[in-house]
């Protein structure tokens, strides 16, 4: 989102600025206002707040990782040797030995992701509105677990109809991705074709369908918001 005026965003839209700032997903400019703003602004600070709860739950899904056992493992094997011998803390060579065990160690830890380098899945966001409508939402693409994340900011669906998820590639007809479920969060799974085409970078957008989604395959109704995926 860009501010209209340095001194903060287009007016009516603080929701959507306070979502984006609890995302992270500001520039430094645009980040920079936000704090100012946070510091100047209680109504905005509160917005903020809200949105930080409201997104955490998404975070849960991504548990905290420790090293491979096999590094401390190895630390332990050079550091933690049979019991010294009489006279052995004075010894020179102890010193020169541990230091060295030290040094192998660290070239150790050092090492082993480069020689098991993780797997880097990328994840994508997007800010999906559309001009003359008021129902936004913002999306997250996690590739590590097959899942598009996506957050209801604004706008309701009319009765008897449902949001239907699409994702654009290029000039190529509009793949459907489900509907989105009601709610103020959601998770919708995505097939293994439609995830390689969105590591690419796509522009996913919602369209308001008949209740059960599109009866075509693709969109029948008008698109209400859409925004391109880019990288965290």
């Amino acid at each position: 989102m860009t501010p209209a005026e340095d001194n903060g965003p287009e007016p009516g839209g603080d929701d959507l600025f306070a979502a984006e700032y609890a995302l992270g997903v500001l520039d430094a400019d645009e980040r920079e206002i936000a704090s100012r703003r946070i510091d100047a602004d209680a109504a905005f600070a509160r917005l903020v707040d809200a949105w930080e709860a409201h997104l955490s739950p998404m975070a849960a899904a991504y548990p905290e990782t420790e090293p491979p056992i096999r590094v401390k493992e190895a630390l332990d094997r050079r550091l933690f040797v049979a019991g010294p011998r009489a006279g052995l803390w004075s010894s020179l060579a102890f010193w020169r030995g541990l230091a060295a065990a030290a040094v192998a160690a660290l070239a150790i830890y050092v090492a082993v992701p480069y020689f098991n380098p993780p797997v880097e899945q990328p994840r994508l966001i997007a800010s999906l509105a559309a001009d003359g409508s008021d129902v936004r939402y913002l999306a997250v693409y996690d590739a590590a677990h097959r899942e598009v994340g996506l957050s209801h900011v604004s706008g309701e669906r009319a009765a008897g109809k449902d949001f239907e998820l699409w994702m654009i590639e290029g000039k190529n007809a509009p793949v459907s991705m489900g509907v989105i479920p009601a709610g103020q969060t959601a998770r919708m799974t995505i097939s293994r074709a439609v995830q390689e085409k969105l590591a690419q970078g796509a522009v996913l957008a919602v369209s308001l369908e008949p209740a059960g989604g599109s009866p075509t395959g693709q969109p029948t109704g008008p698109v209400v918001a859409a925004g391109d995926l880019k990288s965290i």
